[in-house]
C-alpha cells in the first residue's frame, strides 16, 4: 500500500437503517420520554399560577415564569400545622445524609477489607449473616429496632436515625468493598505486611486510595438512598429532625385549604434537586466504579 492511500482519509461510515438499530432507537426514546414527560408536566405546573393551571393545557407553556410557587414551597407552605415550608427539612435531610454516609462508607469499607484480606475464624458466616440482613425486608425489623434504641433514649433523635441508616446499609456496603478488594491480588498485602505495614496501616495507605472508584460509588448510592428515604425518617427522626421527604408528603397531603398544585409541584422538584445535582456532578465517577467493579468481578 503506497504512502497516498495511507494518508488518504478514510470514508464517512454510513448509517443504515438496520430494523435491530431502529427498534433499538425507538426503545430508548420511549424509555426516555417515560421519564422526562413527568418531569416536563411538573416543571411546567411548578411556574404556573393557580388560574393558569385551571385554564390552560397541561403540556401549555406558561405565558410568563414565576418563582412564587418555589418561594411558596420553601418558606411559607404548610406541613401540617406548621406553614415554614420544606427549608426546615432540607437542613435536616442534610444533617443525617452526611455523617450517614461517610460512616456508613468507612465501616463498609472497612468490614470488607477485613473479610476480604483477613482469614479469620467464622468470617464466612459472618458475611452470610450480612448478606441476609441485605435481602431482609425494613418493615421486619423496625420493631425490634425501636425496642432496642428506645432504652437507650435514641428513638426521635438526630444520632438515632442516623444510627439506623448506618445499620441497614452495613450489608450492601460491606458486600460491594468484600466483592472489590477480593478480586485485588493478595500478594499486594502480603508484601505490605512484609514491608512491617499493620493491618490498618495498609487499609489506610494501601487499599483505600486504590478503591476510590468504588468510594465513589458506595457514596452515590448511599447518599441517595438515605436522602429519598422515607419511612426510617418517618419513624426514627422525631419531629424535630424530620427529613424533607416527610415533610414533602405532609405538604402534599395537606387537606385544610385550597389544594395548591404548583406548590406541590416546586417543593417535590425541591425534594428531588439533589439526587439529580450528585448524579449530575458525579455520575462520571459512578460509572467508572461501576466498570471498575465489572471488569474485576
Amino acid at each position: 500500500m503506497s504512502a497516498q492511500q495511507l494518508m488518504r482519509p478514510s470514508a464517512p461510515r454510513r448509517w443504515y437503517a438496520d430494523p435491530a438499530r431502529l427498534a433499538l432507537l425507538a426503545l430508548l426514546v420511549s424509555a426516555a420520554l417515560c421519564f422526562l414527560l413527568p418531569l416536563y408536566v411538573m416543571s411546567l405546573t411548578s411556574f404556573k399560577s393557580m388560574e393558569e393551571i385551571r385554564n390552560t393545557s397541561l403540556f401549555a407553556l406558561p405565558p410568563q415564569l414565576s418563582f412564587a410557587a418555589w418561594q411558596a414551597a420553601w418558606s411559607s407552605a404548610c406541613t401540617g400545622v406548621a406553614c415554614e415550608g420544606i427549608s426546615a427539612g432540607f437542613w435536616n435531610s442534610v444533617l443525617i445524609v452526611i455523617p450517614s454516609t461517610l460512616i456508613a462508607v468507612g465501616l463498609g469499607a472497612l468490614n470488607g477489607y477485613a473479610l476480604a484480606f483477613w482469614r479469620l475464624r467464622g468470617a464466612g458466616s459472618l458475611f452470610a449473616v450480612l448478606m441476609i440482613g441485605a435481602f431482609l425486608p425494613i418493615q421486619v425489623m423496625m420493631l425490634p429496632l425501636v425496642r432496642l434504641l428506645a432504652p437507650l433514649h435514641l428513638v426521635g433523635t438526630l444520632t438515632g436515625i442516623i444510627i439506623v441508616h448506618v445499620i441497614f446499609s452495613m450489608p450492601v456496603m460491606t458486600l460491594i468493598f468484600r466483592n472489590y478488594y477480593a478480586a485485588l491480588p493478595r500478594e499486594l498485602f502480603l508484601a505490605a505486611r512484609l514491608d512491617g505495614a499493620g493491618f490498618l496501616y495498609a487499609f489506610l495507605r494501601l487499599m483505600l486510595p486504590m478503591s476510590l472508584p468504588m468510594l465513589a460509588v458506595a457514596a452515590i448510592m448511599q447518599a441517595t438512598g438515605v436522602w429519598n428515604d422515607y419511612l426510617l425518617g418517618l419513624v426514627f427522626a422525631g419531629r424535630e429532625h424530620l427529613p424533607m421527604t416527610v415533610q414533602l408528603n405532609n405538604l402534599v397531603n395537606t387537606t385544610t385549604g385550597t389544594r395548591e398544585y404548583n406548590v406541590d409541584m416546586a417543593a417535590t422538584l425541591l425534594t428531588a434537586l439533589v439526587p439529580l445535582l450528585i448524579y449530575a456532578l458525579a455520575g462520571r465517577w459512578f460509572v467508572r466504579g461501576i466498570a471498575a467493579g465489572s471488569l474485576k468481578a
